[in-house]
């Protein structure tokens, strides 16, 4: 990554569900755009909100990246009022993302808007890959995973696609030799304690952040071996090492 925030193009910014947006950015750097469980920090904003926004690389083609968001406040709405060849700020990419080098069958479990990084980890996985989606009611991005997968199995709170119930009811930790998880924080504590003993887990960490390079603190989670910044020791962890919020 080279420092600093610069100033790109948006090439699309689509509503794919309700409030649920696709953002595709142009990026003209020399050097790497990112790998899978990197993050980027995006602000359209001057002043107001003070803090910039976290969002995980979803995809990465040519110089364009992909981002989804979901609107839940005043950062997520200004974002999505952009329009093509309207301007961002980013900085990136930043953090530690997933260990490529893994064998056997691979689980990839993701909770709502914790879709984005397992996207993209699905793309550059070289293994036998099941995707676990779960989703509050409407189902999106699920045309896109399937090329890189085995099978697909989805869950809505409403029954509405999939099994109902949560995601974590369906999976079944015996059949995988690794897996990796992002979304809600009792999802993922779920998924680790069903894991305990068996298998490894890496889950990505979703937190606040206010610089997004470890500077301030702002981000730190409790782990076995201290308090860690989810910026620069994660977003990736093992499983085991984190400390959940009930």
């Amino acid at each position: 990554m080279k420092e600093g925030y610069r100033e790109v193009d948006i090439s699309s910014n689509t509503e794919i569900a309700k409030d649920i947006f696709e953002l595709k950015v142009q990026i003209e750097f020399n050097d790497s755009l990112g790998d899978p469980g990197q993050f980027y920090m995006l602000r359209s904003w001057d002043f107001d909100p003070l803090l910039s926004r976290p969002f995980s690389i979803c995809n990465i083609e040519g110089n364009v990246v992909t981002f989804l968001y979901k609107i839940v406040g005043r950062g997520t709405n200004y974002l999505s009022k952009l329009k093509p060849k309207d301007k961002l700020k980013v900085l990136g990419p930043l953090g530690n993302g997933f260990n490529l080098n893994v064998n056997g069958k691979v689980a990839l479990i993701s909770g709502g808007i914790g879709i984005p990084p397992m996207i993209y980890l699905a793309k550059k996985l070289s293994a036998e890959i099941d995707f676990y989606a779960g989703f509050t009611n409407e189902v999106y991005y699920m045309h896109y995973v399937q090329k890189y997968v085995n099978k697909i199995y989805i869950t809505t709170e409403d029954g509405s696609t999939g099994q109902k119930g949560f995601i974590t009811d369906i999976f079944r930790p015996e059949k995988y030799d690794v897996v990796f998880t992002c979304g809600p924080s009792a999802m993922m504590k779920k998924v680790v304690e069903k894991c305990e003993n068996m298998i490894p887990v890496f889950v990505s960490m979703e937190s606040i952040m206010a610089c997004g390079m470890g500077a301030c603190l702002g981000c730190s989670i409790k782990t076995k071996s201290g308090m860690k910044r989810v910026c620069k020791g994660g977003p990736v962890f093992e499983g085991r090492e984190v400390f959940f919020d009930d």
